[in-house]
């Protein structure tokens, strides 16, 4: 028996997790008769109240992050059952190894671990019999229970020590993943477009374009298309049956009193200070040394953003109102009393008193009012429209009949315009199909539809006399990149080692000490991996979208051996270590299940999972 070790914290709080958490609340899954054990893991059972608890643990956390009921069938479609089962397979099995090599924490250990769980102190922060003993029970854990699971988890603990201490991965690997992270390249780069060339591109023939078209199908495909007829009522087809009583208008007005009726206002910013003397020495400042405002906001540390009040009134302003609002812009007046103390004010903008009269406001209080009530009309309708659909009627004869708008539209997933500029629309359209009936639905400004797939169009090629500009722009600038990388291929011949790219007629761009990471705007995306396979004196052609780039490698330096890289090298070496020794506990984890031999009892884990609703 191994003595005096103790318990991790983070095993510890795990298991206390368990206890005050899951177990707590555990009524929710009722389990009866005499089942006591899922299966077995080497000499070791596999408890059916742990499963259980831990599964619903885990539903819970979900729950709690998504903010949304997770029903078990779904729980065990994105596997959460599998995943806890597999864990409490994984513990019994190493509980079985430890058992088998006689590994074990002391009791004195194991006591001095249970007195210094805070859920079991009392309000002296000594050990509370009782409050142990009313924790275990609201859980359905007798001690018995509960310590030996903290035997076992000490157990694994010592076991996963024993495997994983020492392990360090060899310097070499980390310096290596160093230098790919943080070496650096300087290269010099120029680009190419279409006024480079040394002629211009000669017009295609059709033959050349129904070639190119033909070879890059692909290139020009009609997306999935679904010819739609809809039927659209909005709240501005209401308007004409809409009228705003003038009481409403009124009560609107004077509800928005503050907004029609607003008094002068200043922009202001607030300099605060801790006390009345400090205050006066700033202003004193101001006035004698010749000091300005905005130094003695940055003597503060203070950005003019932190001190920038906004517009307020005069008695938004309390006892500074007066002197703030009878003072020109651009003043500094004070010191003067503020809710955070004595404060220097500049006044930055006089903004007017705006009253605007019931009269002004009226044709937008209308607008507005109307269009809520329209909205309210539509929706007053839809289920009349939905019933005569279910009743047989047609689109057509919907908008025939009724204040419907009838449309149509070729519908594909990048359609945005008109009514499919709304998000219900689209998921409609997305969602429909040939054996759909036509119903009511609702849009996001109040407004209802309801929509028939008259047919779908599969992804197909474009025609090519409707593609035809499309093809031939795309010619051109393949024609153009040819042409370009002929010409840069000849150049590259010259501009090895220190050539001067401006000898050579090329507008060059110097890049230095750029890592792998770097982003170089208006560069191919492979353009730093071409520049870092390449040697210093190497130059490489790139093309591009329409352009060819060409790039010279000048020069490699390795990571400097400063303090951040040290910092960086360490954390990495850190990381590489953890990763192995976990990697390696996986391993021989892996190898104990194999050799304990697990044997789960199906029937039993079927009776557990239809406890839960």
């Amino acid at each position: 028996m191994a003595k005096g070790s103790s318990i991790s914290k983070t095993a510890m709080w795990i298991l206390m997790g368990l206890l005050i958490l899951g177990l707590g609340g555990f009524g929710a899954v009722n389990l009866s008769g005499n089942l006591r054990s899922i299966g077995t893991v080497g000499d070791k059972s596999i408890p059916v109240d742990a499963y259980a608890r831990q599964l619903q643990n885990e539903i819970r956390a979900i729950e709690q992050q998504t903010g949304e009921s997770l029903p078990f069938a779904r729980a065990q479609e994105i596997g959460l059952d599998r995943a806890v089962l597999q864990r409490l397979v994984r513990n019994r099995a190493l509980d079985h190894e430890t058992s088998q090599l006689g590994l074990s924490i002391g009791d004195e250990a194991l006591r001095e671990d249970i007195l210094d769980i805070p859920a079991f102190q009392g309000v002296d922060g000594t050990f509370d019999r009782e409050a142990y003993r009313f924790a275990l029970q609201q859980g359905g854990l007798s001690e018995a229970d509960f310590e030996t699971s903290l035997r076992e988890e000490a157990a694994r603990t010592l076991l996963q020590r024993a495997v994983t201490s020492g392990v360090v991965m060899p310097d070499t690997y980390a310096e290596t993943l160093m230098t790919f992270i943080a070496q650096e390249r300087s290269f010099t780069w120029s680009v190419l477009d279409s006024d480079d060339l040394a002629e211009p591109v000669a017009e295609p023939t059709e033959a050349q374009l129904q070639a190119y078209y033909a070879e890059n199908q692909d290139a020009f495909m009609l997306p999935l298309t679904k010819k739609i007829t809809y039927v659209w009522l909005s709240p501005e087809d209401m308007l004409d049956e809409v009228e705003v009583p003038e009481d409403e208008l009124r009560r609107a007005y004077d509800d928005r009193a503050a907004e029609f009726q607003q008094p002068e206002r200043r922009l202001v910013e607030r300099l605060v200070f801790a006390d009345q003397d400090a205050a006066d020495r700033a202003a004193a400042a101001l006035e004698v040394d010749g000091t300005t405002f905005n130094a003695l906001v940055q003597e503060r540390g203070l950005d003019l953003a932190d001190i920038d009040m906004g517009d307020l009134s005069r008695l938004e302003l309390d006892a500074a109102g007066e002197a703030v609002f009878g003072a020109e812009v651009g003043d500094v007046v004070g010191p003067l009393p503020s809710s955070l103390g004595p404060a220097l004010f500049r006044v930055n903008g006089v903004l007017p008193a705006q009253n605007t009269s019931f009269d002004d406001a009226r044709p937008a209080l209308e607008a507005e009012l109307a269009a809520s009530r329209a909205a309210r009309a539509v929706e007053a309708r839809a289920q009349e429209l939905d019933d005569r659909l279910a009743g047989g009627a047609s689109l057509e004869q919907m908008a025939e009949e009724t204040k419907l708008t009838l449309g149509t539209i070729d519908w594909t997933p990048e359609s945005s315009e008109g009514i499919a500029a709304y998000t219900g629309f689209r998921d409609a359209a997305a969602d429909v199909t040939a054996s759909d009936f036509p119903r009511i639905e609702q849009l996001e400004d109040g407004g209802v539809f309801a929509l028939r797939l008259d047919e779908q169009l599969e992804e197909r090629p474009e025609p090519f006399e409707q593609a035809r500009d499309d093809v031939r722009a795309a010619w051109e600038a393949q024609q153009t990149v040819e042409e370009l990388s002929a010409q840069a291929n000849d150049l590259a011949q010259s501009l090895g080692d220190d050539a001067s790219f401006e000898e050579a007629g090329l507008d060059a761009t110097v890049a230095q000490n750029q890592t792998r990471r770097a982003f170089i705007e208006g560069t191919p995306e492979n353009f730093m991996e071409t520049v870092f396979d390449m040697t210093p004196g190497d130059v490489s052609v790139l093309p591009g979208d329409g352009q060819v780039f060409i790039v010279r490698l000048d020069d490699i330096a390795d990571p400097e051996a400063d303090d951040e890289t040290a910092a960086l090298r360490g954390q990495l070496s850190e990381q590489l270590d953890q990763n192995l020794s976990q990697d390696l506990y996986a391993v021989f984890a892996d190898d104990v299940v194999r050799r304990a031999g697990p044997q789960v009892d199906q029937r039993a884990l079927q009776a557990v999972h239809v406890n839960f609703p």
